[in-house]
């Protein structure tokens, strides 16, 4: 793909505990390279859902604001935006479409008349339809077709996964966001990007199941042979066992939090029964000692009732460690508790590892972008430009200081035979960037000044990276 038409996209992750957004363009190796990046602690949002519309603006606010503290010539107009929560449904459903003309081959028109076709069906009361997602097609007697387009029958069919969600929330976050002057390219469910983020072609091809802990909830997605099988939202995530800890422990939230990331493990067994923790008092109180083991025994006792749902909605869909050789992927920033895979493998019988999303990033990404936290809105970003390149949604780069930027970068860096160039071309560039009064950059510089932007963010949020 040609850098200079692929478009800018932008993800835009409105989670529980965090709301983080990001700007990436695809080069020319079909890799993503971030151009602007900011998060914000979140308010408003419980367990997935908008409640305080305010409160999650101001968040949004904050996050574009350390977008463009990171990018000062990044334009942020249209977001893709994930969606999670205990609203989430999923409905199995079987679509046909007869063919007016059986003797050509079949089309994409015909296929999204099909996929069309499935909004129109029974869905439960009070819900909306947030995406129809085609699993395996049949031409006439022909089944298990992946890619209909170009074969030749009288009907075409589909098994679909249907992901439905409560009117109103989704109408809370469209609003949110509308009130924040941007306007909402799609709604994604957070599982199926977080699993785009963190997966490749090989990992859906020998069945796997992904895992994405966020803050409110965790989110599953389950794959096999090349096929989403399943969703599902689990109602507990990081901020579950936050809580227990700042019950059972007796200690302040923000404590809880500390405790966690600091010396959280999933597994009580590792933990050293002889070690504690001082924390301090209030207001002249006598300091606190905190057990490392009954830290972890609390910690482990929330993650096992989430992997107790995770096995559930695996025998739901008659899948076990024969079905998926890929394992369990777990992301998110609940990840990163220390022997989660350890606990993962015993109880749920899969292998299991940590998903980064690292696997579309360009060599030239910050380490702190490849955190499982950020799986999902880079996951938004490729789902973004799979629409661009099937074409399924029109895209028009709503920021040309930007584009001519990058553009002036480009031809200082491969400079063009003095013949190729029309000396009218140049003029007119000129007197454009004159009258907009388009700063140049020096080569190499744009690169290097958005980075060194992100990393004084960094330093200033070092303490806010995990969950």
């Amino acid at each position: 793909m040609n850098n200079m038409e692929s478009p800018i996209i932008v993800g835009l992750d409105i989670g529980t505990t965090k709301i983080a957004v990001i700007a990436g363009r695809k080069n020319e190796y079909g890799k993503l390279e971030i151009l602007g990046f900011g998060r914000s602690e979140s308010n408003g949002v419980q367990h997935g859902k908008v409640l305080n519309i305010d409160h999650t603006i101001k968040a949004i606010h904050e996050a574009l604001k350390n977008c463009a503290a990171s990018n000062p010539d990044l334009e942020i107009g249209e977001v893709y935006v994930g969606i999670a929560g205990h609203h989430i449904k999923s409905i199995q459903t079987r679509g046909d479409l007869v063919r007016q003309d059986p003797d050509t081959e079949i089309k994409r028109s015909e296929i999204e008349i099909l996929i069309s076709d499935q909004k129109k069906g029974f869905i439960p009361p009070g819900d909306e339809i947030i995406e129809v997602i085609p699993q395996d097609y049949k031409v006439d007697n022909i089944p298990n077709i992946k890619d209909p387009i170009g074969y030749i029958g009288v009907k075409v069919g589909a098994n679909f996964h249907i992901i439905t969600g409560d009117r109103n929330a989704i109408k809370n976050i469209k609003r949110a966001i509308d009130r924040s002057s941007l306007t909402t390219k799609d709604l994604v469910l957070q599982p199926l990007a977080s699993a785009s983020a963190v997966m490749s072609e090989m990992d859906m091809e020998a069945g796997v199941a992904i895992l994405d802990i966020g803050g409110g909830t965790s989110d599953l997605a389950i794959f096999h042979e090349g096929i989403l099988k399943h969703t599902a939202v689990i109602p507990f995530g990081g901020e579950n066992i936050t809580h227990d800890i700042k019950v059972g422990l007796g200690v302040l939230k923000n404590q809880a939090e500390a405790l966690k990331v600091q010396f959280g493990s999933a597994l009580a067994n590792e933990a050293n029964a002889n070690a504690f923790i001082t924390i301090p008092g209030l207001k002249g109180m006598p300091a606190k000692q905190i057990s490392v083991k009954n830290l972890a025994e609390i910690i482990q006792a929330r993650m096992a009732e989430i992997l107790d749902f995770v096995c559930f909605e695996l025998k739901k869909v008659g899948m076990d460690s024969r079905s998926l050789n890929g394992g369990l992927i777990i992301t998110g920033g609940g990840s990163q508790l220390k022997h989660l895979i350890q606990l993962s493998e015993y109880a749920t019988g899969l292998n299991a590892r940590i998903g980064y999303p690292n696997e579309h990033l360009a060599p030239n990404h910050l380490e702190e972008l490849k955190a499982p936290m950020y799986s999902t809105c880079i996951g938004l970003i490729l789902k973004g430009f799979n629409d661009y390149e099937n074409q399924l949604k029109k895209f028009v780069d709503a920021n040309p200081k930007k584009v001519e930027a990058i553009k002036k970068v480009k031809e200082e860096e491969t400079p063009v035979p003095p013949t190729v160039v029309e000396p009218v071309e140049l003029t007119k560039k000129e007197k454009k960037a004159q009258s907009k009064n388009v700063p140049a950059i020096e080569k190499g510089k744009f690169w290097d000044k958005f980075k060194d932007n992100l990393i004084d963010l960094f330093k200033e949020e070092e303490d806010h990276l995990i969950k």
